[in-house]
């Protein structure tokens, strides 16, 4: 097995103590059940409650989306039309793409 030495700040250890107390394991072996989640390889973990909140998002906006076009469509497209540019600026959707 690979071996990794990494440094925490004290209030950081103390919370990988606490961390692995609270899970009644040691500090290895808690700090290998985040990397776990945070990684992806529970399907509780990190992602598994990012992608639950994400749909959600997702579902709220189709919601909104829907009952907003019926009502004042220009609306829609101007608040389409902003999103689509703070994700650009952030990075989130490609710039080639968006020209097409």
């Amino acid at each position: 097995m690979a071996r990794v030495t990494i440094r925490f700040n004290d209030a950081l250890y103390e919370r990988l103590v606490a961390g692995a107390r609270a899970s009644d394991t040691n500090v290895a072996d808690y700090v290998r059940s985040v990397l776990d989640r945070y990684e992806g390889m529970d399907a509780g973990g990190y992602h598994g409650r990012f992608d639950e909140l994400l749909s959600t998002n997702i579902q709220t906006f189709a919601i909104v989306a829907a009952y907003v076009s019926g009502l004042h469509p220009d609306l829609l497209a101007r608040g389409v039309a902003d999103a689509r540019k703070h994700l650009l600026e952030r990075g989130l959707i490609d710039p080639v793409e968006e020209r097409s």
